[in-house]
């Protein structure tokens, strides 16, 4: 191993420290290891390394991660260098491993990746691919809610201030001409901002009539006897939009091209998997999360929760910019400069090579 790398490698470890601590406090988790997978005869180190560090939500809207991860596609195409993986409950937590070098590449919502990219300049990460569409929902008490104009005046919970779909949701206030002050959520409609672990419980509890949430948490909400009052995808063209993307550090990406090749080519050939296999593929990302969370979804949640997601290889750039747009909109955001936040060349390379379709960047990529 060069010795640059080594250095990197021994700082990233001193870094991490603060991140393993935080994790048994629920900020981020360290998933385990994979005994199970095995390398392949022969195999070698890509670029060198002796492992990637891949960071995922324990979310079903990361059904890349946890099905790549189970079915051992990133270790296939890593060959002898490790896949080694991090679980995490926010999207700052992931933000700063990757900012910190514990985490080199990974699956995140697009809030947190403009908020990361935006605040350190353009200088700490990459949108590199797409992930998933859609599987966010307005769920409700329907003895409560009747209909979308009863939603004014009501206690509607959202996972963080900022987050990707709290910003859906200030939007979608502002929309209907309704006032909510962002920050602090009151105002014609009450945001209360509570962790997707919470949710049921809230609403189970009163404290919430509603929670605008994502997969498989808006499911759970139904099961409890919530109702579908909207589905997020009817809002927007094609009924897509950009709900998971893939994130590299941008030093990581310049020093380990090749590494990141082949962590897209798994995702590639996952979401191939997936969208061929769409019921085995279900019950391995069911399995990896009952791994990784220590409870598999009940089929009554995971069922239609894994109907209403997409996977898709396209980042569907335009809907990010958009999702932007609504940021600044409701006053979480000033007008931020998103040039550049996404290489998508190698994607495009792989997609290309197999014959399919290359995606676009919306005008966002790096400067020609």
């Amino acid at each position: 191993m060069p010795a640059t790398t080594a250095l990197r490698r021994s700082l990233v470890a001193m870094a991490a420290l603060p991140l393993l601590a935080l994790a048994a406090c629920g900020y981020g988790s360290q998933a385990k290891d994979d005994d199970a997978v095995q390398v392949a005869a022969g195999a070698k180190k890509i670029d060198g390394l002796d492992s990637v560090r891949i960071g995922y939500f324990g979310n079903l809207t990361h059904a890349t991660a946890l099905v790549g991860r189970q079915q051992g596609f990133f270790q296939k195409e890593l060959g002898a260098t490790k896949a080694e993986y991090a679980t995490f409950n926010a999207g700052p937590s992931e933000i700063e491993a990757l900012n910190s070098g514990s985490v080199d590449i990974g699956w995140i919502g697009p809030s947190p990746a403009i908020n990361g990219y935006i605040k350190s300049g353009g200088k700490n990460l990459k949108i590199i691919g797409g992930s998933a569409s859609g599987g966010v929902k307005l769920v409700v008490n329907p003895e409560k809610i009747k209909s979308l104009k009863d939603v004014k005046g009501k206690r509607i919970g959202t996972p963080q201030l900022g987050n990707t779909q709290d910003v859906a949701f200030l939007n979608w206030i502002a929309e209907q001409g309704w006032k909510v002050d962002a920050q602090s959520g009151e105002g014609d409609v009450s945001v209360v901002r509570t962790d997707n672990k919470v949710v049921p419980d809230a609403y189970r509890s009163g404290s919430v009539d509603g929670a605008w949430v994502p997969e498989p948490t808006a499911s759970k909400l139904v099961a409890e006897g919530g109702k579908v009052l909207l589905d997020e995808a009817g809002l927007w063209p094609d009924k897509k939009f950009v709900i998971t993307n893939i994130i590299v550090s941008q030093s990581f990406l310049k020093e380990h091209p090749k590494a990141v090749e082949a962590v897209l080519r798994a995702s590639v050939e996952t979401n191939k998997w997936i969208n061929a296999n769409p019921g085995r593929a279900k019950a391995a990302a069911n399995e990896q999360l009952g791994t990784d969370t220590g409870k598999p979804l009940p089929a009554e949640v995971l069922d239609p929760a894994w109907q209403s997601i997409r996977i898709t290889d396209d980042p569907l750039a335009a809907t990010l910019d958009a999702q932007a747009q609504h940021a600044v909109k409701v006053g979480l955001l000033e007008r931020p400069v998103l040039k550049g936040i996404y290489d998508l060349a190698p994607l495009n390379k792989i997609l290309a090579a197999q014959g399919e379709a290359t995606v676009a960047d919306a005008g966002l990529g790096a400067a020609s």
